[in-house]
């Protein structure tokens, strides 16, 4: 079997997707027109050219301007169908969804809007693709621990719909122990919790996403190569790292997608993923990044196997759900 086939068939779970940056644009400027929301860009090509991005917030303030077109629960429904139908071709059965609150409640969106748009793509993913999903809240870390927790707050009439918790936007300057106490009231209210850390942000990120907010999983985590004691802990306790290398790369956290340690990472043992992170500006979905650091780096299907697995296993979902995924890994795995 040829190798993008052999990827496209392994069942894979996606850990590390932020549904607001599957917008492509196209859908962008169909949404904002038919909501009359003007965008700053005059077509579909200017906008595809603004994406050389030379940093994170580069990429941020662009993120957050086209978030602009989204307004009703029926433009939710459509950007996360568009997504899961792409995941589905790529081989996905599971995705854990990040969405953004902050970004559409202050414009005016009600929270209920975001999920009810969201959630309802997400039972027709399950019932027409076979992909079943998990929404996580995420908190702008630009913003302040008081707007996270006012986030918080209006997010828990709706926590029966809503899985987990995460922390994304500007790495710089806001580090996790911002949010401990938010964190902490995170998992009394039995929500998973996950972070990014170790982007651009430094290894000690890392440390303080896993000791003040006691996070399940590492959201990038590729700086952690800059620790050895810090990599021997990941290893031994088996922390899923979510890493997004085609990300990596447009945000110049690397230069080449040869120059990416995930190779390294999963060669010390830690348990990597691979993931699309923000695909509409990033250049690629799961698949695509599957093949190209497959390719760039040496990848064996063994080690592809093995990340695969990882996802599945590292997912927020019962044991029962987790089988018959692992039973088809392991038959493609085989050549079966």
């Amino acid at each position: 079997m040829e190798l993008e086939a052999f990827l496209r068939a392994l069942p894979k779970a996606e850990l590390h997707l932020h549904i607001e940056g599957s917008l492509e644009p196209e859908m962008m400027f169909s949404l904002a027109q038919r909501n009359g929301v003007p965008l700053p860009w005059a077509s579909v090509e200017a906008t595809r050219a603004a994406y050389a991005f030379t940093d994170l917030q580069s990429f941020l303030d662009l993120y957050y301007a086209g978030a602009a077109a989204l307004i009703h629960e029926a433009d939710f429904f459509d950007l996360a169908m568009a997504y899961f139908r792409r995941a589905a071709a790529d081989g996905v059965v599971h995705a854990e969804l990040f969405f953004d609150p902050q970004t559409h409640t202050a414009r005016g969106v009600a929270y209920g809007t975001v999920l009810d748009g969201l959630e309802r793509a997400c039972h027709t993913a399950q019932t027409e693709l076979g992909v079943s999903s998990r929404l996580i809240l995420c908190f702008l870390r630009h913003l302040s621990e008081e707007d996270a927790f006012a986030t918080l707050t209006e997010a828990e009439p709706h926590l029966a719909r809503i899985h987990g918790a995460g922390l994304d936007s500007s790495e710089r300057g806001h580090p996790p122990s911002k949010f401990a106490r938010v964190f902490a009231r995170c998992r009394e209210l039995g929500l998973h919790v996950v972070a990014h850390a170790g982007e651009e942000g430094p290894p000690a990120y890392i440390r303080q996403a896993l000791d003040l907010l006691q996070v399940e999983r590492i959201d990038h985590g590729v700086r952690a190569s800059e620790d050895a004691d810090l990599l021997a802990r990941l290893a031994e306790d088996g922390t899923p790292l979510t890493v997004c290398p085609l990300s990596n790369v447009k945000l110049c956290v690397f230069k080449r997608l040869e120059d990416h340690n995930l190779a390294q990472l999963l060669r010390a043992g830690l348990k990597v993923t691979i993931n699309s992170d923000d695909p509409a500006y990033f250049g690629g979905y799961i698949l695509k990044n599957f093949v190209d650091t497959a390719l760039a780096l040496s990848l064996s299907r063994a080690e592809l196997t093995q990340i695969a697995r990882n996802s599945l296993e590292a997912s927020f979902v019962s044991d029962a759900e987790r089988v018959p995924w692992l039973a088809r890994l392991d038959a493609v795995a085989a050549g079966t």
